[in-house]
């Protein structure tokens, strides 16, 4: 990934609400490292649609270095994780810090 930020926006109501989740994203990669936005699909929900939305309306602005196959440009479907984490909100299942 080349983005210094990442581009999600967490919603404010549930920042202010302290609601945290994951939302799992597939991904399709074209060979020039833009996400093909209409291909992204939700793998596994948050449970919150707001955060679910938020993590799909943020995948048009992700940019990634393209993966190469002998040195070609290729295209690539990935795994992509989303974590909406409150600094005052309790650990989740599977946080490491």
């Amino acid at each position: 990934m080349l983005n210094v930020d990442v581009p999600f926006r967490y919603p404010v109501t549930l920042y202010e609400q302290k609601i945290q989740g994951n939302v799992l994203l597939r991904l399709f990669v074209a060979s020039d490292g833009l996400v093909v936005p209409e291909s992204t699909r939700i793998i596994e929900p948050s449970g919150h649609a707001a955060l679910d939305a938020a993590a799909l309306a943020g995948v048009s602005q992700l940019r990634f270095r393209a993966a190469r196959l002998r040195g070609t440009p290729m295209p690539v479907s990935l795994i992509f994780p989303v974590h909406f984490r409150h600094p005052e909100g309790p650990k989740l299942p599977g946080d490491s810090l």
